[in-house]
C-alpha cells in the first residue's frame, strides 16, 4: 500500500459497517481519522469492530503498520462540528435515505472549511439528488466503495454536473494514496456502475429461482465456483475476449444473438450493435493484441490455479463445498 508524503484529516460521518471500513482504509494509509456518530453506543461498538478488522488484516499481512498504530490515528466523536473541523475530506456513510442525506449535507456544507471535499458513500443516489441546492455544491460528489472497502479496494468516483473538476482530481489522488483504485464515471446514473452490474446478475438469479430452473444454493455455487472465481482474476469483457478464439469480436458474433434473445425474454431490448462491438473490440485490442491471446489465457489459468491452491490449503477459504 502507498503512504502519502503529507497526510490530511479525514472526517467520517456515520459509524456503521461502511464508516468503520473507511476508518480502517484511511487510518492504515496514515491519515488522522475522526469517526462521528450521534449514538455513543455505536461508536463504542465501532471501536471494537475496527480493532478486530485490523487484527485480521495483520494476520494476513496486508496492513501497513500495526493495529495499535492505526487505532492511534482514529478518534471517535459524538459532535459533528468537532469531527469535521479542519478536515480536508469528509466521507458520509449514513443509510440510503434521500431526506436524511439532504439534511446532513446542508449541515456539512455549513460546518466544513471551504476547501474540504464532501463525499457521499451512497450506493444509488447521485449527488445532484441531495446537493443541487447547496451553496457549496461544487465540492460535493459521490465516492462509492465496494463493501468492505479495506478488502475490495476500488471506488466509484461520481461527480455531479456541478462538481468542480479539481475536486474530482483531488479525490482521485486521495483514493490512490490510500491504495483505493478510483473508477471515474462519466456521468450520473442511478446505482452507478457497480450496483447496476450487480443488479443485472441478481435480477436474472431471482428469475431463475422463480421459474424453478435452479435453486438458491446452486446459483451461489455457479457464481462462487465458476463465474466469480474467474471474474476475481479478469473481468467480463476480458473473459469473453479469452473465451473465443479470435477475441471478443468473434465472441459477439457467435453469442450476441443468443444474449439478445435472452434479454428480450426479460423485457430488455439492448442488442450489441456493430458500432458498440467495435468500440469494445478496439479497447480490448489496445489492452491485448491478438498475438498475445494464447499467452494471456495461460496467465489467467495460472492465476486460477493459485486461487484454487489457496482455497484448498487454507481452511478459512475452503467454503466451496455443499451448502
Amino acid at each position: 500500500m502507498n503512504i502519502q508524503a503529507q497526510q490530511s484529516t479525514v472526517a467520517i460521518i456515520g459509524a456503521g459497517s461502511i464508516g468503520t471500513g473507511w476508518a480502517v482504509v484511511f487510518g492504515d494509509a496514515g491519515h488522522k481519522v475522526r469517526l462521528f456518530d450521534a449514538v455513543p453506543d455505536r461508536l463504542q461498538a465501532a471501536c471494537g469492530e475496527i480493532a478486530e478488522r485490523l487484527g485480521d488484516l495483520q494476520e494476513f499481512d496486508i496492513l501497513n503498520g500495526t493495529p495499535d498504530n492505526v487505532l492511534d490515528r482514529i478518534s471517535f466523536c459524538t459532535d459533528m462540528a468537532e469531527a469535521i473541523a479542519g478536515a480536508g475530506h469528509a466521507q458520509e456513510c449514513i443509510p440510503e435515505d434521500l431526506a436524511a442525506k439532504k439534511q446532513l449535507f446542508s449541515q456539512l456544507d455549513e460546518l466544513a472549511e471551504p476547501s474540504c471535499v464532501l463525499a457521499s458513500s451512497s450506493s444509488f443516489l447521485p449527488a445532484s439528488a441531495f446537493a443541487a441546492d447547496l451553496a457549496g455544491r461544487h465540492r460535493i460528489l459521490v465516492v462509492h466503495p465496494a463493501n468492505p472497502p479495506f478488502l475490495l479496494r476500488v471506488v466509484e468516483i461520481v461527480p455531479a454536473p456541478f462538481t468542480d473538476p479539481d475536486v474530482v482530481d483531488r479525490t482521485h489522488q486521495l483514493m490512490t494514496g490510500a491504495d483505493m483504485a478510483g473508477v471515474r464515471l462519466g456521468g450520473e446514473v442511478e446505482g452507478f456502475a457497480y450496483n447496476r452490474l450487480q443488479g443485472a446478475l441478481l435480477r436474472e438469479a431471482y428469475c431463475l429461482v422463480r421459474d424453478g430452473i435452479v435453486s438458491v444454493s446452486d446459483i451461489d455455487r455457479l457464481v462462487r465456483d465458476a463465474l466469480g472465481l474467474r471474474w476475481s482474476v479478469i473481468g467480463p469483457f476480458e473473459t469473453s475476449d479469452l473465451n473465443t478464439r479470435g477475441g471478443i469480436e468473434a465472441h459477439a458474433a457467435r453469442m450476441g444473438p443468443s444474449y439478445a434473445r435472452m434479454g428480450r425474454e426479460r423485457g430488455q431490448d439492448d442488442p450489441w450493435t456493430r458500432e458498440l462491438v467495435a468500440q469494445v473490440t478496439n479497447a480490448r485490442r489496445q489492452a491485448l493484441p491478438l498475438d498475445k491471446w494464447h499467452e494471456r489465457g495461460a496467465e489467467r489459468d495460472r492465476a486460477l490455479m493459485a486461487l484454487l491452491r489457496a482455497r484448498g490449503s487454507d481452511p478459512a477459504l475452503a467454503i466451496c463445498g455443499d451448502d
